[in-house]
């Protein structure tokens, strides 16, 4: 009853992109999203996710109302109080995913996380039936690392909240915490647009590390024994912390909302 019409979103959007000189690429770059999103918008196959509304309204110069209705609105022509709150409730649905879709998505996301803990389960016992001994592993917490891992993990692909509340885009905040876990980025704002690739980093990190350092430990203690009974457990600590925080600040960063948006070029509307 109160879905967007997805055509003549797309339409309006690919119209004044190009009124303004964008290409797709480069208004994906001003969103912080990819061409691909931007191209799915303009097809009719999807549409923004609500937090995008405004700042892309502000870099086509146009209105939010105009943006969800597809057209343009003339001053003169004002909306009644039924037609406002329709657009309103047409708006919010944007944010809104189908309880199934939710579901299936968490599902997909756990089979994968233990997938990868079972893979990094038997790489443990290959390497305490070849190569190392269970005191190697304590002593170059190749073992807390690994324990460490499944357990924020576990969070990262299963618990975490996928969307931050509201006031975090209203605000300077850089710190994050649900429960146990922590997190506190200085420096950083940490808002709707850059929490998804967070996310995301996180993700990456916990597979990697869960697979990959039990894999790099059986290569060095085969390869350079030597070496890596002096130089391994730096190793690991660096790969384990570098390995998170390097990837989640770079993210961070690279996606926050902090461009200003270009002004319209003369000549156009």
């Amino acid at each position: 009853m109160y879905e967007l019409n997805k055509e003549r979103f797309g339409e309006f959007l690919a119209e004044h992109r190009r009124e303004m000189g964008y290409t797709q690429k480069e208004l994906a770059a001003k969103l912080f999203v990819s061409d691909k999103a931007v191209s799915k918008w303009e097809r009719g196959a999807g549409m923004p996710d609500i937090s995008l509304l405004i700042p892309l309204a502000d870099i086509l110069g146009v209105t939010v109302t105009e943006l969800l209705e597809g057209r343009r609105i003339e001053k003169a022509s004002p909306m009644n109080a039924e037609q406002v709150e329709n657009l309103v409730k047409r708006a919010l649905t944007l944010s809104e995913e189908h309880p199934e879709a939710a579901r299936m998505r968490k599902k997909r996301h756990g089979l994968i996380f233990v997938t990868a803990a079972a893979m990094a389960f038997l790489e443990l016992l290959l390497l305490l039936a070849t190569v190392y001994t269970f005191q190697e592993g304590v002593e170059s917490s190749l073992f807390l690392f690994e324990a460490l891992s499944m357990l924020f993990g576990g969070y990262f692909w299963v618990g975490i909240k996928e969307k931050l509340p509201a006031y975090y885009d209203e605000n300077k905040i850089s710190a994050y915490s649900d429960g146990i876990f922590r997190m506190n980025l200085t420096g950083v704002r940490l808002n709707n647009s850059n929490w998804p690739h967070i996310v995301r980093a996180g993700r990456i990190w916990s597979v990697g590390s869960m697979v990959g350092l039990p894999v790099l430990t059986l290569a060095g203690r085969w390869l350079a024994p030597g070496f890596w009974s002096s130089a391994g457990p730096f190793i690991l600590l660096l790969l384990f912390l570098g390995g998170l925080f390097l990837p989640v600040y770079a993210a961070a960063k690279r996606y926050t909302l902090t461009n200003k948006v270009r002004p319209p070029r003369r000549g156009m509307r």
